[in-house]
């Protein structure tokens, strides 16, 4: 399955030590990938670098000087970069007149600023490497909206027409950038909000045509896509991974 084949190939996964990020990078280490993994515990990039053979780097991707870093660092010690995965996110859940300008900068700067910022670190180093591919996470809040999802909502929305405008810069540089928008995954994150949220539970499996949450590995499949040459003519899109979720009317 050679046009699955990422043997020889580098990765950065942002968040890739737990949740979404782990679940990605693990379908990447499956496919022959070189990871690194950033982010901010150091004791879960530590767990997970060692069951992925992975790199593991610390990074405040709010800090621009250290998102830069992170990225040229991972570079230099895979010795290339050819794929990049800005998966690194959170959440602050209120309603939209509880929010501080605070809280909304802290979500907006770590889900959309910083997978900018990486980007934009990652494209001279994929340029000279001849191509790379680029996968942005969003969100079904991409395309939905939620009472208590304002700040996340809009930072997943930017991430899709970040995405797109992204592809057709690099197209011809042999960039390919494209987003993934995970449905109700079982994570840290979203156990949160099971737990602020009355009647959440119900609510995803009553209208998920598949009857369940998502896990981590549910994502192994479409970055393994994404990231390998089965997807070199596809750029710019938005692909929800998410049981059938969106599709409901």
């Amino acid at each position: 399955m050679n046009l699955f084949d990422l043997k020889g190939k580098t990765a950065l996964v942002t968040g890739g030590n737990g949740g979404i990020g782990l679940g990605m990078a693990q379908g990447l280490a499956q496919a022959g990938a070189k990871l690194a993994i950033a982010g901010r515990d150091k004791a879960k990039n530590a767990q997970a670098a060692k069951a992925l053979d992975a790199i593991a780097l610390e990074a405040d991707l709010k800090d621009e000087k250290a998102c830069r870093a992170m990225v040229d660092e991972a570079a230099r010690r895979l010795g290339r970069l050819d794929i990049l995965i800005n998966n690194a996110g959170m959440n602050v859940r209120k309603q939209p007149q509880e929010f501080t300008l605070e809280e909304w900068h802290l979500v907006m700067d770590t889900n959309l600023t910083s997978a900018f910022v990486a980007a934009q670190t990652a494209y001279p180093h994929m340029k000279k490497a001849g191509g790379g591919k680029i996968v942005n996470i969003g969100s079904m809040m991409s395309i939905f909206g939620a009472s208590f999802t304002t700040a996340y909502a809009a930072s997943k929305g930017g991430i899709v027409q970040m995405t797109r405008a992204l592809a057709t810069a690099w197209a011809r540089d042999n960039i390919q950038v494209n987003a993934v928008l995970p449905g109700w995954i079982d994570t840290a994150l979203t156990r949160g909000a099971r737990e602020q949220i009355k009647g959440l539970n119900e609510n995803v499996l009553r209208r998920t045509p598949t009857g369940r949450w998502g896990e981590p590995k549910d994502l192994s499949g479409i970055a393994i896509f994404l990231c390998s040459p089965a997807s070199d003519f596809i750029t710019g899109t938005a692909i929800p991974v998410d049981g059938g979720y969106s599709v409901q009317g």
